[in-house]
């Protein structure tokens, strides 16, 4: 019976570990998802003066009816919401001295990454450059 315990040990810690970096993966993929649909539909939308209908408050209901009616910012949206409530399950599993700068990080890896790739946003040296320090950094922060 103690030759199996070691192992029971060693695959919980390694359930938990898996569960804790799965948790902080979809909150970092939920926000680089919502934050590219959204950035996507703002584009899309163009300056939003020039949809105001009018002087005043009153104005701003073209701009506010035009993003309310966008598909890609609602859909960015949706991940935006699930990206909150998938933070609050990652910090009741996950440190918060893990789990926040380990987001923050993969979010930003992502942001670039995907507004290169889908966005088509020119991202120099300089940009990628930082990336591979934040990957430094969340490499450091697993360990």
């Amino acid at each position: 019976m103690t030759a199996t315990a070691p192992a029971t040990a060693t695959s919980l810690l390694q359930t938990h570990v898996f569960r804790e970096w799965s948790a902080i993966l979809t909150v970092a993929a939920l926000a680089i998802t919502g934050e590219v649909l959204i950035a996507a539909a703002m584009r899309r939308l163009g300056d939003l003066d020039h949809l105001r209908t009018g002087p005043g408050i009153r104005g701003y209901l073209g701009p506010v009816r035009a993003i309310l009616s966008s598909p890609l910012f609602l859909t960015g949206a949706l991940c935006m919401a699930l990206n909150f409530f998938a933070m609050l399950y990652a910090l009741s599993i996950v440190d918060l001295s893990l789990a926040a700068p380990a987001t923050a990080s993969l979010t930003y890896i992502g942001n670039a990454a995907a507004a290169k790739v889908f966005l088509r946003e020119n991202v120099d040296r300089r940009r990628w450059l930082a990336v591979l320090f934040v990957a430094i950094g969340v490499v450091l922060l697993a360990k």
